[in-house]
């Protein structure tokens, strides 16, 4: 039963019934209400903090998880810039101060245009995409930093033996010829002696007197000395490593023996005209990789640039060969 409140009035000496005016009631409801909803404000607010919601654990977790991946992709990355410094250190070295080489010119363009590409791809992707686009990103630079690290440990280990690869680089001519008065045929389809056909000439052929000293134009080991019925009659292969091979043909006389260490300029026998010969001469081939080239080419040690532009015109001359 709702209590009636009375109160008394001086003016008229009697007890009479309190009436609370609407608008006191309504601030009163008013203020409750302002008090309730701070209150559910404060209390949600505790709630939220310490009492996360199923959906929230799952963010808390998935952002716990990206802040992991994070310092682990940027531990990568500073890894991966202290390996590229090395290479690109090493690269300017190897390249600007050994060989003089510039980089090549399109590769400033090419990178932006790589990275152009990146954002584009980055700008469509959620954070989880996001982390294994760029961990898969890593993972390929990382192989391709591997890769160039080997191949230029390769080449540094080359260029530490390019003394020892010069060496063993043919790089005179195997008689005394001074004047350049002993090239008598030129590598390439010259006229056969015996066959009077066009057949491919497989070296040069030094025109000389018997006996004259054939000399090795590389340092190398002795593979084959002898005469093996091959056309070549005594003659001497010498294999030089880095691929290089040389063939000296037609010997009067053979001075080493097969598995001898040789020097460059050694005496390895004498010009003569064994074999399928019409006359004294030394028949030399350079061999690389298994393919005979043009021995004219590797003649840059003991000649002049003008003996050399000489000896290209003589070696080209179209004439017949002496085997």
């Amino acid at each position: 039963m709702k209590k009636i409140k009375y109160f008394y009035n001086a003016n008229t000496l009697r007890y009479e019934k309190l009436e609370t005016p609407l608008r006191v009631k309504l601030l009163r409801l008013l203020g409750f209400l302002s008090a309730a909803f701070v209150t559910a404000i404060i209390l949600v607010s505790l709630a939220y903090k310490y009492f996360p919601s199923v959906n929230e654990k799952r963010l808390m977790q998935n952002n716990e998880s990206l802040r992991y991946n994070y310092d682990v992709l940027s531990d990568r990355v500073k890894k991966l810039q202290d390996e590229v410094g090395d290479l690109e250190k090493r690269d300017n070295h190897v390249y600007r101060e050994i060989f003089e080489a510039n980089p090549i010119p399109d590769s400033a363009r090419a990178k932006a245009l790589y990275q152009q590409d990146e954002r584009k791809l980055v700008e469509g992707m959620d954070q989880d995409n996001l982390a294994t686009s760029i961990d898969k990103t890593l993972k390929n630079l990382f192989a391709h930093v591997a890769a160039q690290t080997k191949s230029y440990n390769e080449l540094e280990g080359f260029v530490k033996n390019k003394e020892q690869l010069l060496a063993c680089t043919p790089a005179i001519q195997p008689v005394s010829n001074k004047d350049l008065s002993r090239i008598a045929s030129g590598f390439g389809y010259r006229i056969d002696p015996v066959y009077k056909t066009t057949k491919f000439h497989a070296g040069l052929d030094f025109a000389a007197p018997q006996g004259t000293p054939i000399y090795a134009t590389a340092n190398g080991t002795v593979v084959t000395a002898g005469n093996t019925g091959n056309g070549y009659g005594n003659h001497v292969v010498i294999n030089h490593g880095y691929g290089y091979e040389t063939l000296y043909g037609h010997m009067f006389r053979v001075k080493v023996r097969p598995g001898e260490r040789i020097k460059r300029g050694e005496i390895i026998g004498w010009v003569g005209s064994t074999g399928k010969s019409t006359g004294p001469h030394c028949h030399y081939e350079v061999h690389r990789n298994g393919d005979p080239v043009d021995p004219v080419y590797y003649f840059y040690n003991d000649i002049t640039p003008e003996q050399y532009d000489r000896l290209l015109k003589l070696a080209s001359s179209s004439n017949q060969s002496f085997d």
